[in-house]
């Protein structure tokens, strides 16, 4: 058997230690493992008449390839966020063709570039865009194994994906350690996070660093009362300073997300800003001055974390197994605490996001945990 493995969308601590256990257990069991490097972006730009780019985006993977590579983060097949099934007419490769303005689906291209490797399984590691394609491989006759991995922790199916936990700890680090030079100058801290649709990564992040305040995508936000409360905060607080986390997808009342830049291949556009812009309005309105971080990008840098560790490899014996068995059209997963599988369509169902009336006050901007018996481990 050649099992095919990809990592696509965004790195993630994890990623590396994931792929060495797949290929140590399946490698084990004395079948292949073929890297797909670019995520679907691999598959895509690989012409088969030209063995050079063959060489370039397949990489036979064995236990000598794999061996230090959980010594890193990120992940050394590389990653893209490319879907071939929505391909601009800028971005169509050389050597296929594409008549009108697009976007272009390719996926009869890739199939053929599965077929000739002789993938006998895919194993695609991503969050909910990369699976969303690996759930269309599924429905034209690919067997998948999906193993799910984001930061924002928000595929549906499962209660945790590989990442989310190091992107914690980092975030809770990261404040903490800006309490330093915050409560030096008196300032009011605002923190930008990782969370287009899901606020769960500033949630919990601020939940464990005991933030004064928390903005989260689900919930737009009034400047004005904030200030107040900041203000409030800072005078309340013998060191004179007062901080708060925002999510990335955050948005004022009546106001949008902050974009920039086209659209990706999964109609997303480049997120980022609003932290910057919510600190300038403070400013503004309180006299404060104002410390302004956007860590999100540090939050994916570097190794896992222990848990993310645990996980990673674990997930990646599970999707290993299951694939050896000759299953398919199937998501490996964490829920009420226990490793399980469960079906790929899953991914299909949208972004999860926070349960705002479990764990979010909307009236004073804060997490609100007051049940935990019966949560999982990260609440959700």
């Amino acid at each position: 058997m050649r099992i095919g493995i990809l990592t696509g969308g965004g790195d993630v601590p994890g990623l590396n230690p994931c792929i060495k256990a797949v290929v140590n257990r399946v490698a084990h069991e004395g079948h292949e493992v073929l890297g797909i490097r670019r995520g679907w972006g691999g598959l895509l730009t690989t012409n088969l008449d030209d063995p050079a780019t063959v060489a370039d985006n397949m990489l036979p993977l064995d236990r000598n390839v794999v061996r230090t590579i959980d010594r890193t983060g990120g992940t050394f097949l590389h990653t893209s966020r490319t879907n071939p099934a929505r391909v601009r007419s800028s971005e169509v490769p050389d050597f296929l063709s594409a008549e009108g303005d697009g976007p272009h689906d390719f996926t009869p291209h890739v199939l053929s570039v599965i077929e000739s490797q002789g993938i006998d399984v895919l194993i695609p590691i991503g969050g909910d865009d990369t699976l969303s394609y690996g759930l269309r491989m599924h429905q034209e006759g690919v067997p998948v194994i999906a193993i799910p991995k984001t930061m924002d922790n928000d595929v549906h199916g499962t209660d945790y994906c590989i990442g989310f936990s190091t992107a914690v700890t980092r975030g809770v680090e990261f404040i903490n350690n800006l309490r330093t030079s915050t409560g030096s100058h008196e300032r009011i801290g605002v923190v930008e996070l990782f969370g287009r649709y899901s606020g769960e990564t500033s949630l919990i992040t601020a939940y464990l660093a005991g933030v004064d305040r928390a903005i989260i995508s689900e919930v737009p936000f009034d400047v004005d009362r904030l200030a107040e409360m900041l203000m409030a905060d800072k005078t309340a607080n013998p060191s004179r300073y007062a901080m708060m986390t925002i999510s990335e997808g955050a948005t004022i009342e009546g106001g949008d997300m902050i974009l920039s830049g086209e659209e990706d291949a999964y109609g997303h556009r480049k997120l980022g800003g609003i932290g910057l812009h919510t600190g300038e309005l403070l400013k503004a309105k309180t006299g404060a001055d104002i410390v302004y971080q956007q860590v999100g990008y540090l939050m994916r840098s570097g190794s896992p974390d222990s848990l993310d560790l645990m996980v990673a490899t674990n997930y990646a014996v599970m999707a290993a197994d299951l694939a050896l068995e000759g299953m398919s059209g199937r998501m490996v997963a964490l829920r009420g605490g226990t490793y399980t599988a469960v079906p790929i369509s899953v991914t299909g169902d949208g972004v999860r996001s926070v349960d705002i009336d479990e764990l979010y006050d909307r009236s004073v901007y804060r997490p609100k945990v007051r049940h935990v018996t019966g949560k999982p481990m990260f609440l959700y």
